[in-house]
């Protein structure tokens, strides 16, 4: 009797990891077009009530406003998930207990992070928001390529803001 997941390519034993314990990029493609990806977004306010977004660099949602966040790792708490996407979105050290949860929401995507079309992407997003003022252009420009502050009402009603990101103040 076989114990790999129903599913799961005939020849892998387990999942390859590639240095830090991520999945390498072909058993990440195969577990994304076979599972939901659990994830945070960032909803950062500034003290005048605007929102930060940034202009997407990577599929699926490329060339789209969308706010900051990222997958939630394997044994990874929501604690520790959210101080090191605060780190890596934004370059800060922002204290987990800073985030206040906004809902739980799915996001669904015709691509994969590949751009790959017909390679769908499910997404459990977990929306977190906090206060702080910061300078958009010390931010990292790894998965946005310039950032903006916006009221939420001007989110919502951007044709260049993601149908996902408006929804978050739509509410």
């Amino acid at each position: 009797m076989s114990t790999k997941p129903l599913g799961w390519p005939a020849h892998h034993d387990e999942p390859q990891r590639a240095p830090g314990g991520v999945l390498t990029q072909s058993d990440f493609r195969h577990a994304v077009e076979m599972l939901p990806l659990v994830s945070i977004d960032l909803l950062l306010r500034d003290p005048a009530g605007r929102y930060l977004t940034g202009l997407r660099t990577n599929p699926p949602a490329r060339g789209a406003w969308f706010v900051p966040g990222g997958r939630i790792r394997k044994n990874e708490s929501l604690r520790d998930a959210l101080a090191r996407l605060a780190q890596e979105e934004l370059g800060l050290p922002i204290a987990a207990d800073a985030w206040t949860p906004r809902g739980v929401y799915e996001h669904f995507y015709g691509t994969n992070f590949e751009g790959a079309a017909g390679r769908s992407t499910h997404y459990v997003v977990l929306a977190y928001e906090a206060e702080l003022s910061l300078d958009p252009t010390t931010l990292p420009q790894t998965q946005h390529q310039g950032y903006r502050w916006l009221p939420a009402q001007e989110i919502a009603a951007d044709p260049g803001v993601h149908p996902y990101t408006q929804a978050y103040f739509k509410e």
